[in-house]
């Protein structure tokens, strides 16, 4: 059995205001083509399909328009798609009826039975071959918000909730599958040891809570389809353990990044290879900085000139930073008249004054409110306000309250 792996593809996600509909639509197309030529069995797709719990109506577009052309030229392939901390559980899910007619499925949430039981036939998916043969089993483990796991019977700690709903699907799913068949599983979490882009990655840690340990997913798992960390990487090592990473840079920390898929080859249980496709990127991204002013505009200057027949959607995106000794009041038009004919788009300008880098530090990470995590900016604030820092207990009451407020948002 072959299997795609792909996650973080974050649709409808805007760069500094910028839409990114293009380069979306261009993985899109490439990942279409790259399943037409491998034939896999299944494509996972381990969460935050959208950028917001309310995407725009172009970004569901794409989604759907996506899975039908996938079903259309291969009718045998098996999708598997789960919500991320990004995503709207309930709207994931609320197409779920007519997207399985397309084979495929679509997990936004863990349900509880009235006797407290997990409901595990629905986060364990069959998948078949070109046969029609069940090979392997799914465990789809979209993410798991507090409300989820924590409760009257399930007590308040969030970690343990975690280990009971893995402890309980991985129980169901060794009890169903027969002799030869593998157990694949896909989630969305921040697992321990895991490399994070701060620019663009939303905190899964709730309140005092750690990432996951790996453990969780015990040997007779064969394979792990991680998302939500952006990086491709493995956890702890472990090959059968990976994040595919998101499938364009979505933030300028990101422009090294080798964005790809990843293919999965099992022979019964056994995994026997990991295969990564590199996806082209069809947009770049430019960083210049942080360097003194002068020596930004004579980097400007270096940039390619417009070429007038060439199409404007694929101008590399740019962030300037610049390191001052005084305010420049001037700064944006400076750098713009220093860009006048070159082939970018400008999207961010960072400044920052020499005296506040530290000697010893020479890339020192502009930050600004929109790469603090609510957690970080209440801590920030706390500390503005008290003098002190914020406690535990006010942290994970916090982290609970902002969870309250993100579900009431996700109602489609």
């Amino acid at each position: 059995m072959r299997l795609f792996h792909t996650s973080d593809w974050h649709l409808g996600q805007s760069l500094h205001g910028q839409e990114r509909d293009f380069e979306h639509a261009a993985f899109l197309a490439w990942l279409l083509a790259r399943l037409g030529e491998r034939q896999p069995d299944v494509l996972l797709i381990a969460g935050d399909i959208f950028d917001t719990v309310n995407p725009p109506v172009k970004a569901q577009e794409r989604l759907y328009d996506f899975i039908v052309h996938a079903h259309e030229q291969q009718p045998a392939l098996t999708i598997v798609m789960i919500a991320g901390n990004h995503d709207s559980g309930s709207r994931i899910e609320l197409p779920a009826p007519l997207m399985r007619r397309l084979r495929t499925h679509a997990l936004g949430r863990v349900v509880w039975l009235d006797d407290g039981q997990l409901d595990s036939e629905r986060l364990l998916i069959p998948l078949p071959d070109a046969s029609g043969a069940v090979k392997a089993w799914c465990l789809a483990l979209p993410f798991l918000r507090p409300a989820e796991v924590t409760g009257a019977t399930l007590g308040d700690d969030y970690i343990k909730g975690i280990a009971h709903v893995h402890e309980r699907l991985i129980a169901a799913a060794e009890a169903k599958r027969q002799p030869g068949q593998a157990l694949i599983a896909i989630s969305h979490a921040h697992m321990a040891g895991g490399s994070v882009s701060v620019d663009s990655e939303r905190s899964l840690v709730i309140g005092s809570a750690e990432a996951l340990p790996a453990s969780l997913f015990g040997d007779s798992i064969s394979y792990v389809a991680l998302g939500h960390l952006h990086k491709p990487q493995q956890v702890n090592g472990e090959s059968r353990i990976r994040y595919s990473g998101s499938p364009i840079p979505l933030s300028f920390s990101e422009v090294d990044y080798p964005h790809q898929v990843l293919e999965i080859h099992c022979d019964g249980e056994q995994l026997l290879s990991v295969e990564p496709h590199l996806i082209p990127r069809a947009v770049d991204l430019i960083r210049l900085g942080p360097a003194r002013l002068s020596d930004v505009v004579e980097q400007l200057g270096r940039l390619p000139q417009v070429d007038l027949l060439a199409d404007l959607t694929h101008q590399p995106w740019l962030e300037v930073r610049v390191i001052l000794d005084e305010p420049q009041p001037d700064l944006r038009q400076q750098i713009e008249t220093a860009l006048q004919n070159r082939a970018v788009r400008l999207v961010r300008i960072g400044a920052e004054y020499a005296g506040s880098r530290s000697s010893d530090d020479g890339d020192t990470p502009l930050i600004e409110l929109d790469q603090l995590s609510p957690q970080e900016l209440f801590s920030r604030a706390w500390l503005d306000s008290y003098g002190s820092d914020v406690d535990t207990a006010t942290l994970d009451d916090f982290a609970l309250l902002l969870q309250e407020v993100q579900l009431q948002g996700e109602q489609p």
